[in-house]
């Protein structure tokens, strides 16, 4: 199992969330952005960061907006690996 990308994502909520997001349904970052309620920003360096690790890919590269965004197999594999560990709590190391 690759654990660096498990640790990668479990150690960001948003990660997480994006990826599970992604697992869905492809989603452009506006989308996302609007359904999570947070910086177009911030989704774009997660979006980023997870597509560097092999984690998503983009289905529309050279468009400039409206980039589709679907989940990998190896995400997938990802999720599946997070599922089986224990739940963080609040007073959990971030």
């Amino acid at each position: 199992m690759d654990w660096d990308n498990v640790s990668f994502v479990f150690s960001s909520k948003l990660r997480a969330k994006v990826l599970i997001r992604l697992r869905e349904g492809m989603n452009t970052p506006t989308q996302v952005s609007r359904e999570f309620g947070v910086p177009i920003s911030h989704i774009s360096r997660v979006l980023r960061e997870l597509q560097e690790r092999g984690l998503i890919t983009c289905l529309t590269p050279n468009r400039k907006k409206a980039k589709f965004y679907i989940i990998t197999e190896r995400g997938n594999r990802i999720l599946e690996e997070l599922r089986k560990l224990p739940v963080r709590g609040k007073n959990d190391e971030s």
